[in-house]
């Protein structure tokens, strides 16, 4: 008898201590579903928007783009299995992209009119909801690290041109000379742009600057969302702007609630597109504000804010965007964008063109 209750005894405790490692429920509408939080993690990424068509790549340069966002992805990733942050991943994705020149941000940085490269980017934490942006910026190697910087460092969220610089040596960041950021294929594309305006000038009586310095820009803004194994969200975007910009233009990469948003309520949001349209239309926030205060999907709200709220404005591009449950999408309203994710058990999908292709 002693030893039948000495075994039931045990077994008692096993079972106690066994019941103990189990995952968090939720019993929320009656039922119990068992969630096991640090194995659900994802980030996605995008390279940029815009007239991207098959006929117009060749199959080295497709090869090049691909590769590169499996590099940069897969580097954001590996951070996230490791249990590192989504702040961490998003920061050392971007930077892959940064050093690129196939991407408008960073090295591949697009020219302005003055022959120049002026440099955003913003980064967001969602479970802070901290944020911080530069624009305007020349001589910094990596935008989206001094935005991080700024969030981090200072008590501003966004700060811009030899102000953003100044604070940057400060915090011991290395100057590179602009001409890092020459590269040949930018450089001709202005120079390109720059013929076709001067041609509409002397023909015609009456060209608007909407015709003459933006019609012909190029996306390539670069993004990245994460969501790591602490349930929490961030968000980072980085750009070289608007082939041709003038007056210091700023688009909303660097500004929070356009180009970048982060909320562990609802999700995190890189933009690329039309940026005063995107400034315009507050994308990446009005999506987070649809999820939040109308209880759509992600994806609903993401489709509406692309496909419906900005065209209807007159501008067009896309977002990647991951929410506190780990569901993903990537939207955009023009010919193609740069794409690719990646979830926690590591599948991988990349795409260029309006279909998705799982084969970098």
């Amino acid at each position: 008898m002693k030893q039948i209750l000495t075994l039931l005894i045990g077994f008692l405790v096993l079972f106690s201590c066994e019941n103990s490692k189990k995952p968090d429920t939720d019993t929320s509408n009656g039922t119990v579903e068992i969630k096991n939080i640090n194995e659900n993690f994802g980030i996605v990424i995008h390279g940029g928007a815009g007239t991207i068509l098959k006929k117009n790549m060749s199959d080295s340069l497709e090869y090049a783009y691909k590769t590169k966002l499996k590099e940069a992805i897969t580097t954001g990733h590996t951070i996230l299995k490791k249990g590192g942050t989504a702040l961490e991943a998003v920061t050392a994705t971007i930077n892959i992209m940064e050093d690129s020149p196939l991407f408008n941000s960073g090295k591949g940085a697009v020219f302005t009119h003055e022959e120049t490269n002026e440099l955003d980017a913003s980064i967001m934490d969602g479970a802070t909801l901290n944020a911080g942006a530069v624009a305007g910026v020349t001589r910094i190697k990596n935008p989206i690290n001094l935005a991080l910087s700024v969030m981090n460092d200072s008590p501003h969220v966004l700060l811009s041109g030899k102000g953003a610089e100044n604070f940057a040596k400060e915090q011991g960041f290395e100057w590179v000379d602009p001409s890092y950021f020459y590269t040949e294929k930018r450089y001709k594309s202005l120079q390109r742009i720059k013929e076709k305006n001067k041609t509409k000038l002397d023909k015609e009586n009456k060209v608007s600057f909407k015709d003459v310095y933006f019609k012909d820009y190029k996306f390539g803004t670069v993004g990245c969302v994460a969501l790591d194994k602490n349930g929490n969200l961030a968000a980072g975007t980085s750009t070289g702007g608007m082939t041709n910009k003038r007056w210091n233009r700023i688009g909303d990469s660097p500004i929070i609630g356009a180009g970048t948003y982060a909320n562990n309520a609802t999700c995190a949001v890189s933009s690329t597109g039309w940026g005063e349209y995107f400034i315009r239309a507050m994308v990446a926030y009005d999506i987070s504000a649809m999820m939040e205060y109308k209880g759509v999907s992600l994806k609903e709200a993401a489709r509406e804010v692309i496909q419906i709220k900005v065209p209807a404005l007159g501008g067009d591009g896309g977002i990647i965007a991951i929410d506190k449950e780990g569901n993903i999408t990537m939207e955009f309203n023009t010919a193609g964008m740069y794409r690719a994710y990646m979830n926690a058990e590591g599948k991988l999908i990349i795409g260029i063109y309006k279909e998705v292709d799982r084969k970098p």
